[in-house]
C-alpha cells in the first residue's frame, strides 16, 4: 500500500494560480496522497487573475500536515503581513516532515522561520530578499536542502512537485506522472529566464515588478527583516 501523505496547500487571496494548480495536478497523482486546500478564513477566495477556488478548508481547522506548499502571487506581500495567517503557517510548517513552495511563496516561509539557514530558490525579480530572514538565495530552478522544497517563479512549480514526487514515491512514480500530464515544455521564445532573455524584455519585466518589489521590501522591514 502507498505510503499516506497529507499534503497542505495553504492558499491566500489573489495567488497566482498556476503556482498552485501546476503542482497540485502533479502532487495529488502520487499514490497515498490526501491533499488539503486551506486558507485562513476557509470557504472561497480569488486568484491574482479573477479565477475563484471555493469549499477551502479553515487553516487553523487543519490539525497537521506531512507536506505544506506555498504558492506565490501578488498577494504574498499581504499574507506576509498578516499575523493569523503567519502563524497558522509556522504552525503547520514546523511538524511538517516537507517544507515546500512556488515563486514567492518561499518568501512566506522564510518569514515564518522556516528557511532560516537553507538555501531557497523564489521568483528571480525577488529572490534577494530570502537573505532578510536568514536563508541563503540560490538561483536553480528547483533547490532542495534537507526537507525544504523550493524554487523558481510560476511554471517551476510542476518541477519542483516532480522533484519532490521522486522524493516521496520514487522515479519511476514521478515519470509516469510527468508523461501522463505530457509535460514536455517546449517554449517559442528562449526567453524564460533573465539570463537567457534580451535586454529589452528584461528591463520591460523589471518595470513590471518594479512597484510588486518595493511592497515586498516594505513589508520586510514592517516585519522585522534586515535587508
Amino acid at each position: 500500500m502507498p505510503t499516506p501523505c497529507r499534503i497542505v496547500f495553504v492558499l491566500y487571496p489573489r495567488i497566482t494560480q498556476l503556482d498552485f494548480t501546476g503542482p497540485y495536478e502533479v502532487l495529488a497523482r502520487m499514490p497515498g496522497a490526501e491533499v488539503v486546500l486551506a486558507s485562513k478564513e476557509g470557504g472561497a477566495l480569488t486568484s491574482e487573475m479573477g479565477l475563484t477556488f471555493a469549499n477551502l478548508t479553515r487553516l487553523a481547522d487543519v490539525e497537521s500536515c506531512d507536506l505544506i506548499m506555498v504558492p506565490g502571487g501578488p498577494g504574498q506581500t499581504e499574507a506576509m503581513l498578516d499575523p493569523a495567517f503567519m502563524a497558522e503557517v509556522k504552525r503547520l510548517g514546523e511538524s511538517a516532515r516537507y517544507v515546500t513552495s512556488v515563486c514567492t511563496g518561499s518568501l512566506i516561509l522564510a518569514a515564518a522561520g522556516l528557511l532560516k539557514g537553507k538555501r531557497a530558490g523564489c521568483h528571480w525579480a525577488y529572490r534577494e530578499l530570502l537573505a532578510a530572514f536568514g536563508a541563503t538565495p540560490d538561483d536553480a530552478r528547483v533547490v532542495r536542502d534537507g526537507n525544504c522544497f523550493t524554487g523558481g517563479g510560476v511554471t517551476a512549480g510542476i518541477d519542483i512537485a516532480l522533484t519532490i514526487v521522486a522524493a516521496l514515491a520514487g522515479e519511476k512514480i514521478a515519470k509516469t506522472i510527468q508523461l501522463s500530464l505530457e509535460y514536455a515544455p517546449a517554449p517559442p521564445f528562449n526567453c524564460g529566464r533573465p539570463e537567457t532573455a534580451d535586454a529589452e524584455t528584461v528591463a520591460s519585466v523589471k518595470a513590471l515588478f518594479a512597484q510588486f518589489a518595493s511592497q515586498r521590501r516594505e513589508a520586510i522591514a514592517q516585519i522585522g527583516g534586515a535587508l
